[in-house]
């Protein structure tokens, strides 16, 4: 354990970036280190407000020198685990955006969210497979192989990653693609944060065309009914259809609808790329199989697809936890409804199921080295939210705890990176990987880390002993 930084190794640090560098108590630190989750502070003690890729890269080399662990953020969306030591470096104010309409593609600074993405590509009728909210960073959604909207079309983020622009271990800035570096290339897709700091990312668009999605809500006591229901219905979907079902209990809070504000409801959503009339005969068979409170479903302009889902707009205390599921049968079916029904008083507020398959389900571009995406063999995504008050911060954890082990019967054995959640131990956070993804990863990080410098936030262990992962 080494000392808290010192004022001196901020001046060392500052004299080496042209961002600023601050301490704790500094009047900039807290707004510098917080995170989208407000049940995650950090507390690293140092943090670099980086101005471009050259202060990445000078900041790596210097917390090298000293054997200082290293983290990063941009957005905060994926801070499950609080930072507590070390140097984090900030990317959110590296702001690059250009859009090759052409081509069709985007390159990408690490501080840009997908929101302005969607905004720069649809005047030119494209768009990027973001996920079920456009607020995320694109950066750090794609190197956990980012599970798009409409992934089962498409796949999954990562897949049409063209290169990275990565600062690795050592503070070399690289580019990286299949033909430069291919196996980094692999290790930067899927791999998280292991192996460097990614300060730009180059990946291809697709033509928008017409988009027929959205929610329908239903009341919670039909719960039964409606997974009954979704669970035939969604698997018969086109593999280009998207789906997911969630169970809701909604806070008595002003911006949530009136009609379902302080309610118990199940949320069928649903996103389908083509015309509206395929979408509503896709969609048709759910609307009749419960009394509905809801139905915002429909043509979507791309531009409005935080609609569909709904997720929160803004920071909220929260504790995740996901994994990976095989078929959904009757008796999976049974054990959600333990998990989140009616009857189950869970403190969660969000239960979700969410359909994989299709081009998910589709292996990685030939290459020599693949790429390091769980979920490729899940036939359901779970993820589960509690909202971490006082009220409630002692009984989240333990019941997404619970819903785990319920679960785990029915369950790949996996989970993904950007659903995890909390990470609780080495092991834990090596359920992130198949087996085989897990060993190359494993002996990746002990020879391109060799100190072990990324050890923050979904870390995977070295092979070879060394400071363990920061947890």
């Amino acid at each position: 354990m080494r000392p808290h930084a010192s004022a001196h190794e901020r001046t060392s640090l500052q004299l080496r970036v042209r961002g600023l560098v601050y301490l704790p108590g500094d009047s900039a630190y807290d707004q510098e280190t917080a995170a989208f989750n407000l049940a995650t502070r950090h507390t690293p003690d140092l943090v670099l407000a980086a101005a471009d890729a050259d202060d990445v890269a000078a900041a790596v080399r210097w917390a090298a020198e000293r054997g200082m662990s290293i983290s990063v953020q941009a957005t905060g969306h994926g801070a499950a685990n609080a930072i507590t030591d070390g140097l984090l470096v900030s990317t959110r104010r590296l702001l690059d955006l250009d859009i090759d309409p052409e081509e069709r593609t985007a390159r990408v600074g690490a501080g840009i969210r997908w929101r302005e993405v969607v905004a720069a590509a649809a005047p030119y009728g494209l768009m990027g497979l973001h996920g079920s909210a456009t607020d995320v960073g694109v950066v750090g959604y794609t190197v956990g192989g980012g599970l798009p909207l409409l992934g089962r079309k498409y796949g999954f983020a990562s897949d049409h990653v063209l290169a990275v622009e990565v600062v690795t271990p050592d503070g070399v800035q690289q580019r990286v693609d299949q033909y430069n570096n291919p196996r980094l290339f692999a290790l930067l897709r899927g791999g998280k944060g292991n192996f460097g700091i990614v300060t730009a990312m180059e990946f291809r668009l697709f033509p928008a065309g017409e988009l027929y999605a959205g929610g329908i809500f239903y009341p919670g006591e039909r719960a039964r009914e409606v997974l009954a229901a979704f669970r035939e219905w969604a698997p018969a979907l086109p593999a280009d259809a998207s789906a997911s079902l969630a169970f809701l209990r909604l806070p008595e809070l002003e911006d949530i609808p009136e009609l379902l504000r302080g309610r118990f409801v199940m949320h069928l959503r649903f996103a389908w790329q083509g015309t509206a009339a395929e979408g509503q005969r896709l969609l048709d068979p759910m609307r009749g199989v419960a009394p509905v409170l809801a139905d915002l479903s429909g043509p979507l302009p791309f531009t409005q697809v935080d609609a569909v889902h709904l997720d929160p707009e803004h920071p909220v205390p929260v504790r995740e936890g996901g994994m990976l599921l095989n078929e959904l049968d009757e008796a999976l079916a049974e054990a959600l409804l333990e998990v989140a029904g009616p009857d189950s008083n869970a403190p969660l507020l969000l239960a979700e199921i969410r359909l994989m398959g299709g081009a998910l389900a589709a292996p990685a571009a030939p290459s020599s080295h693949g790429d390091h995406v769980a979920g490729r063999d899940a036939a359901w995504s779970f993820f589960a939210v509690g909202v971490m008050m006082p009220e409630s911060a002692d009984v989240v954890p333990a019941a997404i705890a619970a819903a785990r082990r319920t679960l785990a019967p029915f369950g790949t054995g996996g989970t993904a990176v950007n659903m995890h959640g909390h990470v609780e131990s080495a092991d834990d956070a090596a359920r992130a990987w198949p087996e085989g993804s897990r060993r190359r990863l494993s002996e990746a990080k002990a020879e391109l880390d060799p100190q072990n410098l990324f050890r923050h936030g979904h870390a995977i262990a070295p092979a070879v002993p060394g400071p363990a992962p920061a947890f």
